[in-house]
């Protein structure tokens, strides 16, 4: 993984736009935020993930958490994509790339030998406090969502 947010320290400041509206980090305040970041809308891994975060999303915030996802593509995108897959989650568009910069989720990557600049999928889990609890740096989408909300599960007895 990158340099970058630690668990313990304070999670980088924000401000993003949303499908629901502009967010800061600091909107979350007094709340646990599941931050995560993924390549793209409508690939088959990160449609399943959004997928399995909207199917806990009660549960996450009965826990008292919200979830956002922030990737580089359009707001337009990330609207289609939320309604297509009827998601009950906050989706993020980091076009200028300003939050993933500050996260260190902007990577380079390689698929079939060929090099290039992309999304990390990796998952922050914020506390009330504004601090880093957990960040979970190679995230594998099958059982992703359950885990983070077992994770807050055990933090909130």
């Amino acid at each position: 993984m990158a340099a970058g947010p630690q668990e313990g320290r304070k999670a980088p400041a924000f401000t993003i736009e949303t499908i629901t509206g502009k967010r800061r980090l600091a909107d979350y305040a007094g709340r646990y935020l599941v931050l995560y970041f993924y390549p793209k809308d409508d690939t088959p891994g990160c449609t399943q993930e959004a997928i399995d975060f909207t199917a806990h999303a009660e549960a996450f915030a009965k826990a008292g958490a919200s979830v956002l996802g922030v990737s580089r593509d359009l707001l337009a995108r990330h609207e289609k994509f939320a309604a297509k897959h009827a998601l009950a989650i906050e989706l993020g568009s980091d076009e200028d790339g300003k939050v993933s910069d500050a996260y260190c989720t902007w990577e380079e990557k390689t698929l079939y030998g060929r090099t290039y600049m992309g999304m990390a999928r990796r998952t922050f889990l914020i506390g009330p406090d504004g601090r880093i609890i957990r960040v979970w740096p190679k995230v594998r989408v099958k059982g992703h969502a359950a885990d983070v909300l077992d994770f807050i599960n055990s933090l909130t007895g």
